[in-house]
């Protein structure tokens, strides 16, 4: 089996990341954009590629614009192919200089997705705040035992 490719990879990402986020089954997503949820799959993989029409379906179904798939793409992304070089400093794919290292990204995990969707449930806003403020000062909290650890 070939390797994805990386924008193919980051591409699948985002869009299992939203689908996770508004707690959308795969074989629910399947079902808008006409495709089984183990071709779903497939795109969230990255193991399929995703045309431009695909795409549009996708961001449709998922309410988000098709640029949403591109944002946060890491810089160096394309490091190593040959379109690469071409590829002005600056042209808005990415922050330069970030690995792309997916599995280490808290942002991706399913466990900061979840906590996302239910701090969203909280119908009131100030104790929605204070569970934000809680969330906060506990990882400042821990984040301060650790360098005293060190």
């Amino acid at each position: 089996m070939a390797k994805s490719h990386p924008v193919d990879a980051h591409v699948g990402t985002r869009m299992r990341q939203r689908r996770t986020l508004l707690g959308m089954s795969q074989t629910k997503l399947g079902d808008a954009v006409g495709l089984t949820f183990q071709q779903v799959q497939k795109y969230e993989r990255g193991s399929n590629r995703v045309g431009s029409s695909r795409l549009y379906e996708f961001a449709k179904a998922l309410d988000v614009p098709v640029s949403y798939f591109f944002d946060e793409m890491p810089g160096n992304v394309l490091a190593g192919r040959p379109m690469a070089a071409r590829v002005k400093k600056g042209s808005g794919f990415g922050e330069a200089g970030t690995p792309f290292a997916v599995e280490k990204d808290p942002l991706v995990k399913r466990e900061t997705l979840q906590l996302v969707r239910a701090y969203y449930k909280i119908r009131e806003p100030s104790v929605r705040k204070r569970i934000y403020e809680l969330v906060k000062t506990m990882g400042s909290s821990g984040s301060n035992t650790e360098r005293a650890r060190k």
